[in-house]
């Protein structure tokens, strides 16, 4: 708990959010249709990213991304090990790894196979990390990773053509993550139950608070209630695209132009100030995500539906162009059988994870 002022109060529902999934999700998917007959190949978006499974698009590991970074980009992300799950008796080998790469408690577990922050949680001690072992699928890959614990997290889009020496910034995005502000008499349950983002919260069975729900903050005070920032918790995605600057776009293009044929995708960073990122500075590297990355700046409550699908349309059409050209250049696109099968089994895994907090 504490009582700084708060980043933003996440007050208003984006038009995107407002609609069911399934029905939001009806426009991209004809988009992709259209251009898929257009460009000869539904699943093209799969050859950005040689180097990942299937771009990037569905299915990949998270590790996938770090195997490819060079020292530079290695040295800005959050250190962090791996190993494959056999429950409890996991514990000495995890605790191991730990002290091998000099982690320490708190941490951040999460699947290597992962999406929208499911199965992602924070880890205080050796107790917490042994109910993780035991919840988690046997014979899947867990990422245990530094907690950073700077309040900014920031979505960065890139781009580069493969004809190009250097790429660009296509969006910017924050997370605000959710809170509730006390008002000495309300637990935090019942704040989060009176809050019209946060009343979402656990209600997929797949997410939980990371704090005392029981507990009653005082007048004012600001309570952080999960550790992702995800929408799907509660958590609010605000535009920050005009953060963008030739600084950050030259520290961006210098990790992704350390990372083996990586062409389109979003760095997931935390940062300790605006004016510092817009520096391209004082960030660290959490996250990669490849082809299959949402431009997620689109749920902004400002835009309005028209501006949200406008930019994610955008962010498609490109796409599209840049892989052509890696199909040109012999890159052949994944089949469309293995890819349902990438995201069948990426559902499937989701459905086994431990509640995120």
């Amino acid at each position: 708990m504490s009582r700084e002022a708060p980043i933003g109060r996440a007050l208003s529902v984006g038009m995107l959010e407002r609609l069911p999934k399934w029905l939001n999700l009806v426009p991209m998917i004809i988009q992709c249709l259209w251009l898929g007959l257009r460009y000869r190949s539904l699943t093209l978006p799969s050859v950005t990213n040689p180097a990942i499974t299937s771009g990037g698009m569905v299915g990949e590991g998270k590790l996938e991304y770090f195997a490819t970074m060079g020292a530079h980009a290695q040295q800005l992300t959050a250190r962090y090990t791996s190993l494959v799950n056999k429950g409890a008796p996991s514990l000495p080998a995890a605790c191991a790894a730990m002290a091998e790469c000099g982690l320490d408690y708190p941490l951040i577990a999460k699947p290597d196979i992962g999406w929208c922050g499911f199965g992602v949680r924070i880890i205080r001690d050796e107790r917490e990390l042994q109910h993780y072992l035991i919840a988690f699928p046997r014979g899947e890959r867990i990422i245990l990773q530094r907690f950073i614990a700077d309040e900014g997290e920031a979505g960065i889009f890139y781009m580069r053509d493969p004809d190009e020496a250097q790429g660009s910034l296509l969006g910017i995005l924050l997370r605000h993550y959710p809170r509730v502000i006390g008002d000495g008499v309300s637990t935090i349950r019942m704040l989060i139950a009176a809050d019209p983002r946060l009343a979402r919260l656990g209600r997929d069975g797949l997410s939980e608070p990371c704090c005392d729900v029981t507990a009653v903050p005082g007048d004012g005070e600001i309570v952080r209630v999960t550790t992702i920032g995800s929408t799907r918790v509660g958590g609010l995605y605000r535009d920050a695209s005009a953060a963008m600057t030739p600084a950050l776009s030259a520290a961006i293009n210098h990790v992704a132009r350390d990372m083996a044929q990586f062409h389109v995708g979003r760095f997931d960073v935390r940062f300790t100030s605006m004016a510092e990122l817009r520096e391209g500075r004082g960030f660290t590297i959490i996250e990669v995500n490849g082809a299959g990355s949402e431009a997620v700046h689109a749920w902004d409550p400002q835009f309005t539906l028209r501006e949200a699908y406008g930019i994610v349309f955008a962010k498609q059409r490109r796409l599209y162009r840049l892989a052509a050209k890696m199909r040109a250049r012999g890159h052949r696109p994944i089949g469309i059988i293995r890819l349902a099968q990438l995201y069948r089994k990426q559902r499937r895994l989701i459905r086994q994870y431990p509640a995120s907090n």
